[in-house]
């Protein structure tokens, strides 16, 4: 089960869809992971300052971020973990990238649920196996490569 709670209505207000989005990009995560060993996942739809605290608490870093992601614990069995994303740093990156919202939602909700899954993006060659994952995933909702900009040579 994947569940979606909206804690910041700036997200449907935005995106009207927010919730399927999430949910929809989830789904295609797990369904696109090779170590998918199933359970459930919580997505909080969160504002900056929600962000803020548990990147504070959590990783000692006291600012808002775009996404963080929380294993479930030992003795959790059938729950993945929680993902977490915050409004405002969403729709400013979308912008500054120049993409849409709805892409970036279900971009970094893939990449959090690739982190549950124990994926990670810490030297060079995990980054690349994680980014390779999330294109497939994305191409697959219809949405372009994330990493791809529009400086690269052609």
């Amino acid at each position: 089960m994947i569940d979606i709670e909206v804690e910041d209505q700036a997200w449907t207000a935005a995106l009207a869809d927010a919730e399927n989005l999430a949910r929809r990009a989830a789904e295609a995560a797990l369904a696109g992971s090779p170590s998918n060993s199933g359970g459930d996942i919580v997505v909080l739809l969160a504002n900056d300052e929600t962000l803020r605290g548990l990147n504070a608490r959590f990783l000692g870093k006291d600012k808002p971020t775009n996404v963080l992601s929380f294993p479930a614990g030992e003795g959790m069995s059938g729950h993945l973990g929680d993902i977490a994303l915050a409004f405002g740093v969403c729709a400013a990156e979308a912008k500054e990238q120049g993409k849409p919202l709805a892409h970036h939602l279900s971009h970094l909700v893939c990449h959090g649920v690739l982190h549950l899954l124990g994926y990670d993006h810490e030297d060079g060659a995990d980054a690349e196996v994680m980014e390779d994952l999330e294109r497939g995933v994305l191409t697959g909702l219809g949405i372009p490569d994330p990493y791809q900009t529009d400086d690269a040579p052609d």
